[in-house]
């Protein structure tokens, strides 16, 4: 009797089960939000780790690149830029029938990310985290298996890619030797901190043909003569800071983006988190597609798109830094005109010309422009998490043109190397948007 009770009762299961219907996990992921929430991480290990802003625009375009892979193999409106970059080759992924496309872009931004940070652990714990939430939206178990093992695929094809781009052998290359001559540029205070970067320029590009490619106008010849014009942009420099008002003040604190900031109290001297000015970038770029509603291929497109501009724009602006190596406004103000002037931002620890900002802020609003569109209002609360406000601006144009003159509000820029810098970035912007596409030909075409 108890032998049929059991039979009846496992009888009953089975069939309650075959009734069930499978559960609908195609909305598990719609958006970009899942990738936002990754990127946002990798910010915080980049601030945590302390990476320099070039190192920062590699780890974000790496790890783009491997979640855009994902949606250019499983949809054909998306190219694939394997094939397309500089020393890539194009790879046929196999995609198996039951993968799940958002997921596997997910898990491959995962695994390139943390293949190139040192604190694991921050990213792995939310990429379990994360993983468990989605699980528990009904994917099925051998989909969710495949979609991660696919990803992963991906992210190692991504990563043989960025092992050959001369990164790691530049870990071993020569310090910066500061050379004493005048007009050269020395580290600065509080922390006096050595040269970062110095052979950047030895970095495999993804789209340009070189860093070299496009050389700016030099700066004004060096000279201590105040009738000087060289004498005259750090005088500008100077009584731009004793001038500033409270917006241009705002604008230069918003900006600021120095990973590198130390704060001195009495004898104890401690360094302030902030964000690059590629993960400011980023930042924009995730904001930027959740106003435009963009599901997470246009996200992911968004991301890569981003981060190779950004890259592409350090390399290039560092080539010319470490060509000119330009002393800073600080350096010369208080050698030539007030030995007491201190700039409204803490000077960063690499030549002078270009400004960094410039270069890369127009780059990757180019390139969001070319995404999003021109006339695109957003509200910019990428510095919110560092105490700062929102700030917004009616086009990404409009975003870069004041990243750039933050520089020269915030006293470690003279004007050459802000109007240089935004020349030197546009040029990367749009030869990289003549050279690649994310789009397959024939889509472009009928736009």
């Amino acid at each position: 009797m108890l032998r049929l009770k059991q039979l009846l009762v496992a009888g009953t299961l089975l069939l309650a089960f075959a009734c069930q219907k499978p559960v609908d996990y195609s909305q598990a992921i719609t958006d970009g939000q899942y990738l936002s929430e990754a990127q946002n991480r990798i910010t915080e290990v980049i601030i945590h780790d302390i990476f320099s802003p070039p190192v920062a625009a590699r780890i974000y375009s790496y790890s783009s690149l491997a979640a855009y892979e994902v949606a250019a193999a499983t949809d054909p409106a998306y190219s694939s830029l394997l094939g397309q970059l500089n020393g890539s080759e194009p790879v046929n992924f196999t995609v198996p029938e039951n993968v799940y496309p958002p997921l596997a872009s997910l898990a491959a931004y995962y695994k390139m990310g943390t293949a190139l940070i040192f604190s694991e652990d921050m990213v792995t714990a939310q990429r379990d985290k994360v993983f468990e939430e989605l699980k528990e939206k009904g994917i099925p178990e051998d989909v969710f298996e495949a979609s991660i093992a696919f990803g992963e695929q991906v992210a190692d094809a991504v990563k043989a890619y960025s092992s050959k781009d001369n990164y790691h052998q530049s870990r071993s290359f020569p310090k910066y030797t500061v050379t004493g001559q005048p007009g050269t540029w020395e580290p600065t205070p509080p922390a006096y901190m050595e040269g970062i970067e110095p052979h950047w320029n030895k970095i495999r590009t993804f789209v340009i043909d070189s860093a070299a490619q496009f050389k700016v106008s030099p700066p004004p010849p060096y000279s201590t003569d105040p009738n000087s014009d060289f004498y005259k942009e750090a005088k500008a420099v100077y009584e731009a800071v004793i001038n500033a008002d409270k917006e241009e003040l705002d604008i230069a604190m918003f900006w600021d983006c120095n990973p590198y900031k130390m704060n001195v109290k009495g004898h104890v001297m401690f360094a302030e988190k902030k964000i690059t000015p590629g993960g400011h970038w980023m930042s924009i770029a995730a904001i930027a597609s959740k106003a435009a509603n963009a599901d997470w291929k246009k996200t992911a497109e968004a991301f890569a798109m981003t981060g190779i501009s950004l890259h592409d724009a350090f390399v290039a602006c560092w080539d010319e830094k470490y060509r000119s190596k330009l002393v800073r406004p600080e350096t010369y103000i208080n050698q030539n005109i007030d030995e007491e002037w201190v700039p409204v931002l803490q000077t960063p620890p690499f030549p002078e010309h270009t400004s960094g900002h410039s270069v890369a802020s127009t780059a990757a609003a180019f390139t969001l422009t070319q995404i999003y569109g021109d006339n695109f209002h957003f509200v910019d609360s990428s510095e919110v998490n560092y105490g700062l406000p929102i700030r917004e601006y009616n086009s990404f144009l409009e975003a870069s043109s004041e990243a750039a003159i933050s520089r020269f509000y915030g006293g470690i820029h003279y004007m050459p190397a802000i109007d240089e810098g935004v020349w030197q970035g546009r040029q990367v912007g749009e030869l990289i948007w003549s050279r690649i596409s994310p789009e397959t030909k024939n889509l472009a075409e009928n736009k």
